[in-house]
């Protein structure tokens, strides 16, 4: 035993390419107290994760566990014994049994499945985790898997666990047996990073909190000198960007409903979402990672197929989990991912631009290129897209410039709706703006507007913003909102 922390991260500094991810940022964690690590996205947290975790080397600055200098990158079997991180998404390998999860890569060259199992019960029966050790992983549910990958951590000597939103899929009954877990783990000396958006559990179950934001360190303190305004100022600071907008026309209350989302549910994401969305309205929809709001936008736009209630467009009942539906419906979508989803990396700009409205270029599957190429030039003069011209490779774009081919191609069908999810995330200001005021003049000519943003900004120009918190709508704020309301109701705090 020392009196050393055990974990410090000493003046770390962290940058990709001209991004500074973390700068100049030191934590002190002592041993066996669960320390909370929160902010909003783009904070720093998972950069400073990536450095705990020996998976990133810090370009400035130190990591310590116990007073001693971590291990070499390269060392992953060293680093194992220091820390372990349970993540959002499980790592558990679905296929393979409890036992074989438990002790991967550790169960030697001879495999004796019944001493293996005997192992997995014993190390399982020491953390009181109630699991058939032959189950078939994937068999197990949420709650199992998590309380299976932190006795996989704990038995391969790390005295040291990073909780990365642990209650993200965990209902309240799980989560309150979650929270007795970890105070018993931290009554036996294992220290713990809890990093969550849910600023309640912080109160619950953690002794001292660390605020990062626009990565830098702004506050360390035990959690009950810090009441929740103050956490949510910590969090928020100065609001930065575009913080004023131009106020837009009130719609009228008798204008005609665009989109009605009625009883909406998709089990494990949201539940009994009821939202209308009149013409010419731009109502946004923010939330934690795992309040359920990307899946809802996703629902409406045919990437998912809800299990319950229904989506209507114009008063027209759209089909379940199909985007070509979602597109005849007049359902225009901006996805998460425009990389993935949203581009195709070897078309051309116009090619991607006009892509849902190819078949109007000719005839029998014929595309004229004149006609396609006239078009995207249209496009690329209203939303300012910096290109050589409609036939440049849409690859050759800068991230900003990419987005608006993919805003150009979502509104290249004049839809009724219009589904946007985080429609600014990695643009530069210039073309944020640019990105927004389409999305203003959409919504000026009669388009209703859903925008999912976990960007302040960009919920500006709505005329109101919904809240989830755990898959449901918990606040409804009309124009005129205030930074810190809309990051309290976020974090799942009553104000």
């Amino acid at each position: 035993m020392t009196d050393a922390p055990a974990v410090e991260a000493v003046n770390t500094s962290k940058r990709f390419g001209a991004t500074t991810a973390l700068q100049d940022v030191s934590v002190t964690i002592a041993p066996g107290s669960t320390h909370a690590l929160v902010g909003r996205n783009g904070a720093g947290k998972s950069t400073l994760v990536s450095l705990l975790t020996g998976l990133q080397s810090a370009d400035a600055g130190s990591i310590r566990f116990d007073g001693e200098p971590a291990p070499p990158v390269s060392d992953r079997a060293a680093w194992r014994r220091r820390v372990a991180c349970v993540f959002q998404r499980s790592t558990i390998i679905p296929d393979l049994s409890v036992a074989e999860n438990l002790f991967l890569n550790r169960q030697g060259n001879l495999v004796r499945w019944g001493t293996l199992r005997r192992r997995a019960a014993r190390l399982l029966d020491e953390y009181a985790v109630e699991v058939d050790p032959a189950a078939r992983a994937g068999d197990l549910g949420v709650e199992q898997r998590q309380l299976v990958e932190i006795a996989r951590a704990l038995s391969q000597g790390a005295r040291f666990i990073i909780l990365d939103e642990p209650t993200a899929r965990l209902d309240a009954t799980a989560i309150e047996r979650l929270f007795g877990r970890l105070r018993a783990l931290s009554a036996t000396g294992v220290t713990m990073l809890y990093i969550s958006h849910h600023l309640q559990e912080i109160y619950a179950v953690c002794d001292t909190v660390t605020v990062l934001r626009d990565a830098r360190h702004v506050l360390t303190a035990p959690v009950t000198d810090v009441d929740h305004d103050a956490l949510v100022a910590a969090m928020t600071g100065e609001a930065v960007g575009l913080t004023t907008v131009e106020a837009r026309q009130p719609v009228q209350p008798d204008a005609p409903v665009a989109l009605r989302l009625a009883g909406l549910t998709l089990r494990g994401s949201y539940t009994s979402i009821d939202v209308d969305v009149r013409a010419g309205e731009i109502v946004g929809v923010t939330g934690s990672g795992s309040s359920g709001k990307v899946a809802l936008a996703e629902t409406v736009g045919g990437l998912r197929r809800a299990t319950a209630g229904t989506v209507t467009a114009g008063g027209t009942p759209v089909p379940a989990g199909s985007v070509p539906a979602a597109l005849a419906a007049g359902i225009g979508l901006v996805p998460q991912d425009r990389h993935r989803e949203g581009l195709i990396p070897l078309l051309s700009v116009a090619e991607n631009a006009t892509l849902p409205i190819a078949s109007s270029f000719g005839r029998l599957g014929y595309v004229a290129p004149g006609r396609q190429a006239a078009t995207a030039r249209s496009f690329i003069e209203r939303y300012d897209i910096h290109t050589s011209g409609p036939s440049a490779p849409v690859s050759s774009l800068s991230g900003g410039n990419a987005q608006k081919v993919v805003l150009a191609r979502a509104l290249s069908t004049s839809p009724s709706v219009l589904v946007l999810i985080n429609p600014t995330a990695g643009v530069d200001v210039r073309s944020k703006e640019s990105l927004l005021g389409a999305v203003r003049t959409a919504a000026d000519t009669g388009t209703g507007v859903l925008m999912i943003s976990d960007e302040l900004d960009d919920l500006r120009h709505c005329d109101r913003v919904l809240v989830m918190f755990h898959g449901r709508v918990v606040a409804a704020l009309p124009a005129g909102w205030n930074d810190t309301d809309v990051v309290a109701a976020v974090e799942g705090v009553t104000r």
